[in-house]
């Protein structure tokens, strides 16, 4: 039995939306290393999150293979650092 976003996910992909990542290595090398930058935390924040944006967050960490506190540590460092670079649609 199936769940919806097991469907979902189905649909996506037989419409063709998945795209292998070009030089996976050296992405996940990338990823790695962000997650690697952002490992000493010494501060705690505390915020609000839509579920929909949550969900999403998580979805994005399997596909990487991070937990999702971590890859949202790796937005927000790039984000500061100015190298948060908007992903193609």
């Amino acid at each position: 039995m199936t769940t919806h976003d097991d469907d979902d996910i189905l649909e996506s992909y037989e419409r063709g939306e998945w795209v292998s990542v070009l030089n996976l290595e050296t992405e996940k090398k990338r990823y790695q290393e962000a997650a690697r930058l952002s490992m000493k935390k010494d501060r705690r924040v505390n915020i609000r999150l839509s579920s929909h944006d949550l969900e999403a967050i998580q979805r994005l960490a399997v596909e990487e293979g991070l937990p999702y506190q971590t890859l949202l540590s790796s937005i927000i460092h790039r984000y500061a650092t100015g190298r948060l670079v908007p992903r193609e649609k």
